[in-house]
């Protein structure tokens, strides 16, 4: 499921066709029984069998896949990181999946390469 959701996001990214097999991997799972959420005295109860979560995780997909926010979709900058998240920066300019993995580790780096490269300042 983790690939076939990967894949159609790709293929929705680049404004390729969705690829067949992971449509089928994807819709099969959103037509299985989707998890129900219960209300308690504590506050939200989910039991969900592996294919209820599934199923849940591929609903979502579909919704994704379909909905308004496909235009925001992005891929982490990083790249060794794979993650895909949704945009929804002030200018839509965020290069990273999020700042306290990814983003921190490169910003890091770039300052430290900066610093190795930069002469020193000698005082007198």
């Amino acid at each position: 499921m983790r690939e076939a959701v990967y894949r159609l996001i790709t293929d929705r990214r680049l404004g390729e066709d969705f690829d067949r097999e992971a449509l089928g991997v994807l819709n099969a799972a959103a037509r299985k029984t989707p998890v129900t959420p219960q209300l308690t005295l504590t506050g939200r109860h989910i039991d969900a069998t592996p294919e209820q979560a599934l199923a849940t995780v591929a609903r979502q997909a579909v919704e994704l896949l379909s909905g308004p926010d496909v235009p925001l979709l992005k891929e982490c900058g990083n790249p060794v990181c794979t993650r895909i998240y949704i945009d929804r920066s002030r200018g839509m300019r965020r290069q990273w999946c999020g700042m306290e993995s990814c983003g921190n580790k490169i910003k890091a780096a770039a300052y430290r390469a900066r610093k190795k490269t930069t002469p020193a300042m000698t005082t007198r």
